[in-house]
């Protein structure tokens, strides 16, 4: 390993955690702005979170250990799974450790212990929630991984590192298999990270809502560790995707100056990204959701032929 290989985990870490919130500001703001209403400020999920951390948690009588315990499993797994995906370096100490299918595992575990919570205090809405996004995973994860299979049939590796560093050295080419891949994982992203035309994060309503009714008796720390949680997911995600995508302005040397010029290109990828999101958003409507099988399934297809062209085609 590098000798500045921990400092690039280290950063890799941090930047996750101080810019996912503000991911979300940025993509938040941008959404309004397209819908024309007043926009809210840029950092105002540091300032939810800064009011939750400071509230206290009011937790239901008979809820078991495990509520207790799955926003701080789910904000390490988010963490966790952010700490692998390279996002300013490609030395990182925790590569070799786990791949693109594992990531994949962090993500079903989260989902899985997120579920239990919800429906251990047996509320209506908790177990409506819980339902909804099991569902939504049980179709979404095929397709990711699929997805996941095609960018390493293209590198070889199903190490998300070496994906990276064999596309961003590779001539600058088009790729179908990917172009396929790409809009079922967009879609795939949609369905996981809440969005419309899946959910609408910014709605109560019981006929639409999933992972708000999973978090609806959290209250405090608790809270705020899950929308912190849910930041970093989506922050994960939208790495993920630059990762496999657009890798380019990724740095292969975890020296402090490479690392330095890799940060500013990551910022102006991930603004670029979340505008699109904004827009897609803002021009789509909120499905029922009994059609969300039909969304996910349409991802899965995608994915296929992605796999099914680089098969036929071999690229």
């Amino acid at each position: 390993m590098n000798q500045y290989g921990m400092l690039s985990q280290l950063l890799d870490v941090v930047m996750a955690l101080l810019l996912a919130p503000l991911l979300t500001g940025w993509l938040n703001q941008w959404r309004a702005l397209l819908q024309n209403r007043s926009a809210p400020d840029l950092i105002q999920p540091y300032k939810v979170l800064h009011k939750l951390f400071f509230k206290e948690s009011v937790i239901a009588d008979h809820a078991s250990p495990l509520f207790r315990m799955v926003p701080y499993l789910v904000f390490g797994c988010m963490t966790l799974a952010s700490a692998i995906i390279p996002m300013l370096s490609t030395d990182l100490p925790l590569a070799p450790a786990a791949d693109a299918i594992a990531l994949v595992g962090l993500f079903a575990i989260a989902r899985t212990f997120i579920s239990l919570a919800a429906m251990d205090i047996g509320t209506a809405f908790g177990s409506l929630g819980a339902r909804r996004e099991m569902l939504i995973g049980f179709l979404a994860e095929p397709a990711l991984l699929t997805v996941l299979f095609t960018s390493s049939l293209i590198t070889r590796s199903t190490s998300l590192t070496s994906m990276v560093t064999s596309m961003s050295h590779n001539s600058f080419a088009i790729y179908p298999s990917l172009a396929f891949a790409g809009i079922a994982f967009v879609m795939v992203s949609l369905a996981e990270n809440a969005r419309i035309p899946v959910d609408n994060p910014a709605t109560h309503l019981e006929l639409t809502m999933i992972h708000e009714a999973l978090i609806l008796e959290y209250s405090g720390r608790h809270l705020a560790l899950m929308e912190w949680a849910a930041s970093l997911k989506l922050f994960a995600y939208s790495c993920i995707g630059l990762a496999i995508f657009f890798p380019w302005g990724v740095s292969t040397s975890a020296s402090p100056l490479a690392l330095m010029m890799a940060l500013p290109v990551l910022v102006v990828k991930l603004a670029i990204g979340g505008a699109l999101v904004a827009v897609i958003e803002t021009l789509s409507a909120k499905m029922r959701i009994f059609r969300v099988p039909e969304f996910l399934a349409t991802a899965f297809m995608l994915a296929v032929m992605g796999m099914l062209v680089h098969f036929l085609l071999g690229a």
